[in-house]
């Protein structure tokens, strides 16, 4: 049975172009290295590097940088022990009106004992911190080895010899340590701070591991290092603008944010579309014959442009709402952004979150 679901799984049509069999494609090492599925299994010790690494990050340096900017976490008072309670609380309901019991003593400790679940300002820095590290990290190490390409400055390149095209180490190891940061998020998700949107986030988690998987082995590497770059591009600004919302630094937050606006709009409301969707939709034809695998890829991009003119669109009310009020950090102080692919954020706060 392993053997037919593995025959099945790699036949030519769903990964080649017609004509082109697996044979015509491989390579002798001094070729190159050709991107193959079992490249992938490194990435899952790897995600348990990354979680290690970031505990230490968030010790060693995110916490003293958080004291360093001035974070402050609420004080909350603590619920005294009372295990019925307690017992209730953690399997039948955090509302005590629930219960049958209305008096204020009941009342307060529930809300005592909530307030001790929400996460402090300084779990949150510490999450920003270590996101906006990777992101920009991500984005630096993403143009360095780029610049110098052929297809950074002509998308056709993508293209040219395609399915036959080498992967620089330098390429080889920006996927696989995107693909390991994404799977260390998704192990770590249960302990990270939860937002009301935790269930798009654990789903955007497991898209962005597939498809960041799924174009290495179909070998769409040189547009698939595109899109990361394009999306890494505004990571970073959102997750310094959280950073700066729990310092309480209001100005340079608002500041950023703008910023990030313009960035995110740029990016994915123009050179997104107009450049890589078309390099792979269009130009993509003039170098080999549409197939499954050209369909799967761009239906999957055509959506992750659908949900970019989505959260654009979100973006665009705050930025209004900015230019009239005046404030925008505290509409979004909760948000997350999530982006299918390279994981940008989400303006989808709490309060937001109500207006919509």
């Amino acid at each position: 049975m392993v053997a037919m679901l593995n025959e099945w799984l790699w036949q030519e049509q769903y990964w080649l172009p017609p004509g082109i069999r697996w044979q015509d494609i491989e390579m002798k090492d001094e070729d190159g290295r050709f991107p193959m599925p079992r490249d992938l299994l490194i990435t899952l010790p790897l995600a348990f590097a990354f979680i290690a690494l970031r505990y230490v990050f968030e010790r060693i340096i995110a916490i003293p940088f958080s004291k360093c900017l001035g974070v402050k976490d609420r004080f909350r008072i603590r619920a005294p022990p009372i295990p019925k309670l307690e017992a209730f609380y953690e399997h039948v309901s955090r509302q005590p009106s629930q219960c049958g019991l209305s008096q204020r003593k009941i009342q307060t400790w529930f809300r005592h004992r909530r307030n001790q679940d929400k996460p402090s300002n300084t779990k949150k820095f510490c999450e920003a911190s270590w996101r906006f590290a990777f992101y920009l990290v991500s984005f630096a190490a993403g143009l360095g080895s780029l610049i110098d390409t052929p297809w950074f400055w002509d998308h056709k390149e993508c293209w040219t010899g395609y399915p036959k095209q080498p992967v620089a180490d330098a390429h080889y190891w920006y996927y696989i340590l995107e693909l390991s940061f994404y799977l260390s998020l998704l192990l770590s998700v249960s302990v990270d701070v939860k937002r009301k949107d935790f269930k798009e986030q654990v789903v955007h988690h497991i898209a962005t591991i597939f498809l960041i998987g799924f174009s290495y082995a179909a070998n769409y590497v040189r547009v698939g290092t595109l899109v990361m770059l394009v999306h890494d591009s505004s990571d970073f600004l959102l997750e310094s603008a959280k950073m700066f919302h729990y310092a309480v630094w209001t100005t340079t937050c608002d500041s950023l944010f703008v910023v990030f606006a313009v960035v995110f709009l740029v990016t994915r409301l123009v050179v997104f579309p107009c450049r890589i969707v078309h390099t792979t939709m269009v130009l993509s034809r003039d170098f080999f014959q549409p197939f499954f695998g050209y369909y799967f890829f761009n239906v999957l991009l055509l959506v992750l442009q659908g949900l970019h003119i989505f959260w654009a669109y979100l973006i665009l009310r705050m930025l209004y709402k900015f230019v009239f009020t005046g404030k925008v950090s505290h509409r979004w102080q909760e948000g997350l952004l999530i982006s299918p692919l390279k994981g940008t954020g989400s303006l989808l706060g709490r309060k937001l979150q109500r207006n919509v």
